[in-house]
């Protein structure tokens, strides 16, 4: 079988098993099916699976096939879901390995506003709010899976990815949807697939994110969200078109640390289920795709009405007082910090305190990043944000 016929062939099993999983046709529309086709293409003619790695990879697609399917099938019993607008208060942006998770997770403990929750990102339906069963039975499910992560994952992942049943979690499942997901970047070697995603039209993906928020959001009584993701600090003139009030913080640290950090948990993932990964590639890859991103902030920042809609924090500011800055992120929102919130989160910091599972140890030189490349590629970003890189 050719190239194409090959691919054609594994989309069809992969969509067979998702309608023999939910008993559902409807997908919604086509626009996800480039990505898919991409995703598939670049897994069968550059993927390195091992042994453990071929089953969780098409096991995610079919999962977000599922998932569309259920999305839909509450749609067209329930219309009226679409009436609903989404209001996103804040929305989490720049360099991963700046703090942004434990900021996200103390902002979670108000719980006067909606957080994309770890037991529903995966999972959208029955919506939140709907099947009391069905929702304890999702946040069981979440228990087992950060318990069992705890167990089994090796202790540098456990160092690098904090998580907690209960928290919140970035939409990397919800750009899943359109198969326009970084997420897939750490699960195989996709080179053709990773440099179609960074151009890709994101529009489309964020609209349909809008489309499970509006659900997720339908039957619970916060409708002011709070979200964040690295990722979308590639996109965000799309981004806007579709929340165009939505404002950011934007979490700051030295490249000289985030690079290598983040290029070693991309490889410590890819390891655990591909063979033959190269580090330099790696590097590469973390250098062109966030090089990539903050150039497209900075152009996205220049423009002065849209730089105002930003607040800024730095990485080690926050570490030394998270409730201050917290505090100052609140009073630039117009919010009001009460004191059951602050007593939650100081609870949550003192349960989670940095390097609970051990020190982050990485060597930048395994993936080629050397503090001249740093330098050409993000002289501007060190420039710009200089204060807050300490």
């Amino acid at each position: 079988m050719n190239g194409a016929g090959a691919v054609a062939s594994r989309i069809e099993e992969l969509l067979a098993q998702a309608r023999a999983k939910t008993g559902l046709e409807n997908f919604g529309g086509d626009s996800w099916r480039e990505g898919l086709e991409v995703l598939v293409r670049s897994a069968l003619t550059e993927a390195h699976f091992n042994d453990f790695g071929e089953q969780p990879f098409y096991g995610a697609i079919v999962q977000a096939l599922c998932n569309r399917l259920r999305v839909e099938d509450w749609y067209a019993r329930h219309p009226e879901i679409d009436d609903q607008d989404v209001e996103i208060e804040l929305l989490g942006v720049g360099f991963p390995r700046t703090g942004s998770t434990a900021l996200s997770h103390l902002l979670c403990e108000d719980a006067r506003y909606r957080n994309l929750l770890i037991w529903e990102e995966g999972d959208p339906c029955p919506p939140p709010g709907i099947d009391p069963e069905a929702d304890e039975r999702r946040k069981a499910n979440a228990r087992d899976m950060v318990e069992l992560r705890q167990k089994h994952l090796p202790q540098k992942l456990l160092s690098m990815l904090p998580r907690s049943a209960t928290g919140p979690l970035e939409d990397h499942d919800l750009m899943a949807l359109e198969f326009k997901a970084q997420i897939f970047l750490v699960s195989a070697h996709l080179p053709t697939y990773a440099d179609w995603f960074v151009h890709c039209d994101m529009e489309p993906t964020y609209r349909y994110e809008k489309r499970v928020l509006k659900l997720l959001q339908w039957r619970t009584p916060q409708k002011t969200w709070r979200l964040k993701s690295p990722t979308h600090s590639l996109f965000l003139d799309a981004y806007e078109k579709v929340f165009p009030d939505a404002r950011f913080v934007q979490t700051h640290r030295d490249v000289a640390k985030v690079l290598p950090s983040v290029s070693d948990l991309y490889y410590t993932m890819l390891c655990a289920t591909n063979h033959d990964i190269d580090p330099l590639y790696v590097g590469e890859l973390n250098m062109e795709h966030w090089g990539l991103a903050l150039d497209r902030l900075l152009a996205y920042r220049a423009d002065p009405q849209r730089d105002a809609r930003f607040f800024d924090m730095g990485f080690a500011t926050f570490q030394a007082d998270p409730i201050a800055e917290i505090r100052r992120l609140y009073n630039w929102l117009g919010d009001e910090l009460d004191d059951t919130s602050v007593a939650r989160m100081r609870a949550w910091r003192e349960d989670n305190q940095r390097d609970k599972f051990g020190r982050h140890e990485y060597d930048a030189a395994q993936f080629g990043i050397t503090e001249a490349a740093l330098a050409q590629r993000f002289g501007a970003y060190r420039e710009r944000f200089s204060a807050l890189l300490g």
